[in-house]
């Protein structure tokens, strides 16, 4: 092994791994090289390695005598310096005098946030129980079901562009009444108020503050026009934030006031992100959206010029912290209303894989994140060229050194107004795939993340907030990752597309793993009619890409047919029709052995067309259709009915 390759392999990277097709991939050394440089450890002549390996060493040994996370009753292996007497304060306030003679410190029966103080200095502990909070803790001896949806899509039977959190609260008190456990929400992470071009819900700004367009409007004066079937958000989004702003304008400022208390967060943190806003907004006006292109003196928040800025537009800002008081409110609401509805867990919010390096989070702590990486996929049978996200994650190296701060305040984010959160790419709390900068994805690497150490810490958020976990295990999943989130209590998905055997026939739903939600489709994948009549064939088609043909899906077709038929929820032969097979596939997956089951609205609908497709910009209408009619109405329809029927019936089996 090489000077070269040992430096990386010490750092995390995996200098060899097995693709999608099982063969060994290596990394050239140049890619190498230059992921290692992003990393802050040069490594381009022996010199600089020998000098990057002493840092990394340093790095770690800072890192294990800052921050340890263990589960209850662990013994915990304590770095050689922290000997003799110490004192470990719960978090409680209590003070116990402990010996570290031996270099280890004794299993700890309180979770929580614990500091260990020693003659080295401090030392944090996070100590987990052995499993997340669970549907069996939030909802005992029930299997549990519910929908999810994308909430631009909800509609209200009046006014609106697109769906708000005030939407969300009377969408959620309808399926709370239905008999709905779960609701499962879109990301309403915030974005940027001043490029509405980008509205994926995937790329966010800060993954701890909200999508202040979000804001229930209804409150203002003059009504927002009714939007067609798609949303035009390069219109709707500037306009549904000037509708905000009157409201703001006519809002006394006591009233003001009140609202920007309600944020979860303290004032000075709501005003950091507002203040970010304001200069985005100021300087989008003047071409530059990204932080990384303003002006040098504006790319701190602790700069004099950032703090001129601060003092000479004390209104925007107040406007920007106001927007996120209000949507804190609405999304809060929505989730009383699902509770009181009568849902057991409520809302099930989504956790993106990353955020925007140009956006908030990043330019309030850029040392917790990578730099100069994207995060992405490597090259795979749907992918030859891999995939570059353009996002960015925590810095692995700096983790420990900062108490986990970034991702605990992450994971507190999604979970403060829910009942339960999506990860998304779950395999993200093992492995991340790094693309530098300029590089194609295929020249990318994975890059090892300190898993054990963020699962103890979902784990123990999970019952600070009573809050159920999910983890997105779709794709190439590493060896021994679903046996590990099922030890932790962490929840898999089991879409139905996906779900076959070694000879590519679906498999019995009964047979399902049971750590797991059972899902008809997400927001990625065609929709239960659309995979029926061959809409993503037929979108395939048009966009240049290779597809099956349309005898191949027939024989797929009559293949799961034949499997729901087996099962009792369908007689043959199969309809050519997609409603009936819609009624009968929402029964099969409802009957599964997961503990509790997922239906996007879409199949709910019936409707034929999916949110998302992977791959595409403005090749396909992603993230911008929007639901036929207002949940309430839709909730009355018979085929609806029916399919709410037929998952009533396979939860109580």
């Amino acid at each position: 092994m090489s000077e070269l390759e040992s430096l990386a392999r010490e750092a995390g990277l995996a200098v060899d791994w097995e693709d999608a097709a099982g063969e060994q991939q290596v990394v050239a050394p140049a890619n190498l090289e230059r992921i290692l440089a992003a990393l802050g450890l040069p490594a381009d002549d022996p010199a600089r390695i020998a000098a990057s390996r002493e840092k990394l060493a340093a790095i770690r040994r800072e890192a294990a005598a800052s921050f340890l996370t263990a589960r209850v009753g662990e013994v915990i292996a304590l770095p050689p310096d922290l000997k003799g007497a110490a004192t470990l304060e719960l978090e409680t306030g209590e003070r116990q005098q402990v010996d570290l003679t031996s270099g280890k410190l004794g299993g700890l029966a309180e979770p929580g946030h614990h500091r260990l103080l020693h003659e080295a200095g401090e030392t944090g502990l996070a100590i987990a129980p052995h499993r997340a909070f669970g549907l069996a803790d939030a909802v005992p001896g029930r299997r549990v079901w519910g929908v999810s949806a994308q909430i631009p899509s909800l509609r209200d039977s009046g006014e609106g562009a697109f769906g708000d959190f005030g939407t969300l609260a009377r969408a959620a008190r309808s399926l709370g009444e239905a008999g709905a456990d779960l609701f499962a929400i879109s990301p309403v992470h915030a974005l940027f108020p001043a490029d509405p071009a980008r509205f994926s819900p995937y790329g966010p700004s800060s993954r701890r503050f909200l999508n202040v367009l979000f804001a229930d409007p209804s409150d203002a004066e003059d009504p927002e026009p009714a939007g067609g079937d798609l949303i035009d958000w390069i219109r709707a989004g500037p306009a549904r934030l000037a509708r905000l702003q009157r409201l703001f304008e006519r809002t006394p400022p006591a009233a003001r006031q009140r609202t920007l208390a309600a944020a979860r967060l303290p004032q000075a943190e709501v005003a950091l992100q507002a203040l970010h806003d304001a200069l985005h907004v100021h300087f989008a006006a003047r071409g530059h959206a990204s932080w990384r292109e303003w002006p040098e003196e504006y790319r701190a928040p602790n700069g004099e010029a950032v703090q001129a800025f601060a003092a000479a537009h004390e209104r925007e800002i107040a406007f920007h912290g106001w927007l996120q008081g209000l949507a804190e409110q609405g999304l809060a609401e929505a989730h009383r209303a699902a509770r009181s509805a009568g849902m057991a867990v409520g809302l099930v919010s989504d956790l993106a894989v990353g955020v925007d390096p140009g956006g908030a989070d990043c330019w309030r702590s850029p040392e917790a994140f990578l730099d100069g990486l994207s995060v992405g996929a490597p090259p795979d049978l749907l992918g030859p060229e891999g995939q570059d996200w353009g996002l960015t994650t925590f810095d692995p190296l700096t983790l420990h050194r900062t108490h986990f701060k970034a991702f605990r305040e992450t994971l507190a984010a999604a979970m403060a107004h829910a009942g339960g959160v999506r990860i998304d790419h779950v395999l993200g709390l093992r492995r991340v795939w790094v693309v530098p900068h300029g590089a194609p994805s295929s020249e990318g690497c994975y890059l090892a993340m300190p898993q054990r150490d963020l699962v103890n810490i979902v784990a123990l958020e999970s019952w600070r907030h009573r809050c159920i976990v999910i983890g997105e295990d779709l794709g190439t999943v590493p060896p021994g990752l679903r046996e590990e989130m099922a030890e932790a209590n962490i929840l898999g998905m089991r879409v139905l597309w996906f779900e076959r055997d070694a000879q590519g026939d679906f498999t019995d739903p009964a047979e399902w793993d049971a750590p797991a939600v059972a899902m008809t489709g997400t927001h990625d994948l065609p929709t239960l009619a659309g995979w029926w009549q061959g809409r993503d064939l037929e979108w395939a088609r048009r966009l240049g890409r290779t597809a099956p043909s349309l005898a191949a899906r027939r024989a797929e077709r009559e293949r799961l047919w034949r499997c729901i038929a087996a099962r009792g929820h369908a007689t043959c032969p199969a309809p050519e029709a997609p409603e009936a097979f819609v009624t009968a596939a929402v029964a099969h997956v409802a009957a599964s052995a997961c503990e509790g089951v997922l239906v996007p609205l879409e199949d709910l609908a019936g409707l034929a067309e999916q949110p998302n497709l992977p791959g595409t910009t403005d090749q396909h209408p992603n993230w911008r259709r929007r639901m036929p009619e207002d949940l309430a109405a839709m909730l009355a329809r018979p085929d609806v009915a029916e399919r709410l029927a037929a998952l009533k019936r396979g939860r109580r089996a």
